[in-house]
């Protein structure tokens, strides 16, 4: 594993909007608080409709969950969370299976506290409190290791998480610490803020997180799918989230933004 300098401990901060809670005001969640509903309400404004890309994420998480549930894949490991409500990863894999573990990681204080009672009474879930800068912190902890058995396929979900990594950080470096700590079989879930197609849209929404306790950093589509480093990328490839096997009900929708970008590979 690469060493990095490990990253210092993240304080409250419940006067500017945190992404989780932001996240989470989009969904309709009910675990955010002012500054983020007046934050969602302002990017509202600014680009009119860009909830959607907010509920195509979580879609996609779905999907890309059903995806592996279908191989075989029963260990998910989920950096950067946020709160785990309005169908996150457990949810999607008790629909399937009750042979599932998923361990939620974030770094920020608050959403930790605001979810691990939301799993209180979901004994193959977990959450961490960690920051996925830190690989050791996260796989090595407690929790991951009565959890994960990284000796085993897992699902590594690294969705609208890297882009609130600077470069100053190697998110490059740092993705492949990750994919060299899975076996293969093991399978990498990545979604994340681009500029290729929308550029005005990716600026305006990087702007306005300038203001909130976790900047953005789009970044070209090419360098989205390096992420994936030598793993196999499953068709359709890496590509915006709307167009990765949508829903037979979906396929003809027509989206005003294209911000994300993604896929899911096997580590072979």
């Amino acid at each position: 594993m690469v060493d990095t300098p490990t990253p210092a401990s993240r304080e409250m901060d419940i006067d500017r909007p945190c992404a989780a809670r932001i996240y989470d005001a989009f969904l309709g969640g009910g675990h955010n608080l002012g500054s983020e509903r007046s934050f969602a309400e302002r990017l509202e404004r600014a680009l009119p409709g860009v909830g959607e890309v907010y509920r195509e994420n979580r879609a996609f998480v779905r999907r890309a969950v059903e995806f592996l549930l279908a191989r075989g894949v029963r260990q998910f490991l989920d950096l950067g969370s946020g709160i785990p409500t309005i169908g996150h990863v457990h949810e999607v894999a008790r629909r399937r299976t009750r042979d599932f573990r998923v361990l939620y990681v974030d770094n920020e204080p608050l959403t930790v506290a605001h979810s691990r009672p939301l799993l209180a009474g979901e004994p193959r879930a977990e959450f961490i409190q960690a920051d996925c800068r830190d690989p050791k912190s996260v796989l090595h902890a407690p929790e991951a290791v009565e959890l994960i058995d990284l000796d085993e396929p897992v699902g590594l979900l690294m969705t609208a998480v890297f882009h609130f990594v600077p470069d100053s950080d190697d998110p490059l470096g740092l993705a492949g610490t990750y994919r060299d700590a899975l076996v293969p079989g093991s399978y990498l879930v990545v979604s994340h803020l681009t500029d290729s197609h929308d550029p005005d849209a990716a600026r305006t929404l990087a702007t306005l997180y300038q203001e909130t306790a976790d900047p953005l950093y789009p970044r070209d589509a090419a360098w989205v799918a390096s992420l994936f480093g030598d793993f196999q990328v499953m068709p359709p490839g890496p590509t915006y989230l709307s167009r990765w096997r949508p829903d037979p009900d979906q396929s003809a929708a027509q989206h005003r933004y294209h911000l994300l970008y993604g896929g899911v590979a096997r580590k072979p």
